[in-house]
């Protein structure tokens, strides 16, 4: 991957912007730069590259939740009334497709900063089918989560349509989300009962 990115990150100066404005420059050579920091700092210590992500999540009433990520302000996780929710704010699954779309979006960004891409607009939309027999219990044969995701990616650039396919193929081979959601993985948890471990699973 970094010999491949090192073979296309030679920094054009006199690089044309007419879709774009001076914030919108601005904002891709310092996309570009954090991007080539952090490979940097990789590359001169690996021990870097390993980051742990945390969030903290608590059922708040009925089916509504809160989720905590760093010092960020709560979200909140709710569901439709059809699922004894109240709308208060997205879903996990709808979440769980957010995620997807936005980490997209993100990968698009950071590899066309280093791959000197102009993007003037990056959207996608993404759909989950999912069968409520698997999560009611009415059909063992049914999973509780999506049967299917599906994503369209709109794209406007500047670029060549051979530049774009190009990112868009990186984009999909190393966008995290992307990967969690179609390699196999441990997933290990614990459960406690008025602080006392009586529960715990493993799957692969």
């Amino acid at each position: 991957l970094l010999s491949k990115l090192n073979s296309r990150m030679v920094f054009h100066e006199s690089i044309k912007h007419n879709n774009l404005s001076e914030v919108e420059k601005m904002a891709q050579s310092d996309v570009k730069a954090a991007v080539m920091k952090s490979i940097e700092s990789i590359q001169a210590n690996p021990m870097l590259s390993t980051v742990l992500y945390k969030a903290s999540t608590q059922w708040e009433e009925d089916v509504r939740c809160s989720a905590t990520v760093r010092n960020f302000a709560p979200i909140i996780i709710d569901e439709p009334p059809e699922l004894a929710g109240k709308n208060a704010g997205p879903s996990p699954v709808e979440l769980v497709l957010v995620a997807l779309g936005t980490c997209q979006e993100i990968i698009f960004s950071a590899y066309a900063s280093v791959m000197d891409i102009e993007l003037i607009s990056v959207k996608v939309n993404v759909k989950g089918k999912l069968d409520l027999k698997g999560l009611f219990g009415l059909d063992k044969s049914v999973p509780a989560g999506f049967k299917s995701i599906s994503f369209e990616t709109s794209i406007e650039s500047t670029a060549d349509e051979e530049s774009i396919r190009t990112l868009i193929e990186t984009v999909e081979a190393h966008c995290p989300v992307m990967d969690i959601l179609t390699r196999p993985m441990s997933i290990s948890g614990v459960a406690k009962l008025n602080g006392n471990n009586i529960f715990s699973s493993q799957s692969n």
